[in-house]
């Protein structure tokens, strides 16, 4: 499970940025939180907010970037490996509208939970790894170990890893963990290379690509998709894939009889839920993370109001999944559906630099938190949550 996510210079974001899924003292949806015996309850659920061109999409390419940096030389050596659903390759791109950035490193940071272990991913670089560290710690411990620290091409092994025949020598392009995850079999590593591989980038771009997913040799993921898509009203009693054609039918049964559709010929929210929710159904069943930008584009809002309840539903999401999606739709930025620190926003500054805030980190003229029985959706269109003049004034003007 993912609990942090922090980068700076990448693309819009100069400084140092945070995206926090570890869940605040709130009272409301505590029934949803993702609960460990030991450390903070997490979020299963965060959503972007913003205007066009204030850095949400970035955001998630930022969390993309790092997924693809770790993952694609083993993908790259292993086009079919098992696990590894979606992903995308996000090149890295520094900040450009100043005169420093663009020679300085990007910076990423990543904490995520495995079992009872926190973990700490560092990853610098600019064209080649500048820095990189693997920390690990047990939940709720105090005690942090290294699993390795790499400076430029100097490299320290912790404990756990630090063996004669471990291959210090690698080509300063590849992140050290993918070389252990390729090289060697190692517990620590495997784990950590794992949760990376297990993270899912969701893109609607050519859905073609992501349709192997949909099928499972006994049939259940389809059977599961079915019944979804009907417990959503699309009626549907099925759908082949024609391996000669290379496409996928649509079947829907009359009076007995099966009639099929070309997949081509379906709506657009139709086509998006037909690829969206097995993959979405794996990750709820294997605790995954899922990363997708603009969830609502060409969906109903009660379709979309339905994906987030999955994840939101400790009955279905029994397995620690998350769900980080950007969204222009108001009708489901409300308190029915989600809590204070699970909405975030996106905005530029004067500087042309992107800036993120949770409506939690809000503050009224009163410096009290907005209620959680506020209208949402009307004092955002309002201007309250990020229209100038308050946008400084609102998370107290100081955004370092």
């Amino acid at each position: 499970m993912l609990c942090q996510f922090s980068f700076e210079n990448f693309k819009s974001y100069r400084d140092e940025t945070t995206f926090d899924f570890q869940a605040e003292a709130l009272p409301e949806f505590q029934d949803t939180l993702l609960t460990t015996t030991k450390g903070s309850d997490l979020l299963p659920v965060g959503v972007l907010y913003g205007p066009n061109g204030g850095g949400k999409t970035n955001l998630l390419q930022a969390f993309c970037c790092l997924i693809s940096l770790v993952v694609k030389p083993i993908k790259g050596l292993d086009k079919n490996r098992e696990g590894m659903i979606v992903q995308h390759h996000i090149s890295r791109t520094p900040f450009l509208l100043d005169t420093e950035s663009k020679d300085k490193p990007t910076v990423f940071r990543v904490f995520f939970r495995i079992e009872t272990r926190e973990y700490q991913y560092y990853l610098s670089l600019k064209d080649e790894i500048v820095y990189e560290a693997l920390y690990w710690k047990n939940i709720g411990g105090k005690r942090t170990g290294v699993v390795f620290e790499r400076d430029g091409q100097k490299i320290e092994l912790g404990p756990s890893i630090n063996k004669s025949t471990i291959n210090r020598e690698v080509n300063p392009k590849m992140p050290y963990l993918s070389f252990l995850a390729i090289n060697y079999d190692l517990p620590v590593i495997n784990e950590v290379q794992g949760w990376f591989e297990s993270c899912i980038i969701l893109n609607f771009g050519n859905p073609l690509s992501e349709l192997k997913i949909v099928f499972s040799p006994d049939g259940s993921i389809e059977k599961s998709t079915v019944h979804a898509l009907n417990h959503i009203g699309i009626d549907l009693s099925g759908y082949r894939f024609d391996e000669e054609q290379q496409r996928l039918f649509t079947k829907r049964t009359i009076d007995g009889e099966v009639f099929e559709l070309p997949f081509s010929d379906e709506s657009d929210g139709t086509k998006k839920m037909i690829v969206a929710l097995p993959i979405l159904m794996i990750a709820l069943q294997q605790g995954r993370m899922v990363v997708v930008d603009e969830l609502d584009a060409k969906l109903h809002p009660k379709l979309l109001r339905y994906i987030i309840m999955l994840f939101k539903n400790p009955d279905v999401n029994q397995h620690g999944a998350q769900l980080l999606f950007t969204s222009h739709d108001m009708s489901t930025m409300k308190n029915t559906v989600f809590r204070r620190d699970e909405i975030w926003f996106a905005a530029e500054d004067d500087d042309h630099q992107s800036k993120i805030y949770s409506l939690s980190d809000i503050r009224q003229e009163d410096n009290t938190r907005i209620k959680n029985t506020a209208a949402y959706d009307k004092q955002y269109l309002e201007g309250r949550y990020g229209a100038d003049p308050y946008f400084s004034n609102m998370t107290g003007g100081d955004w370092a």
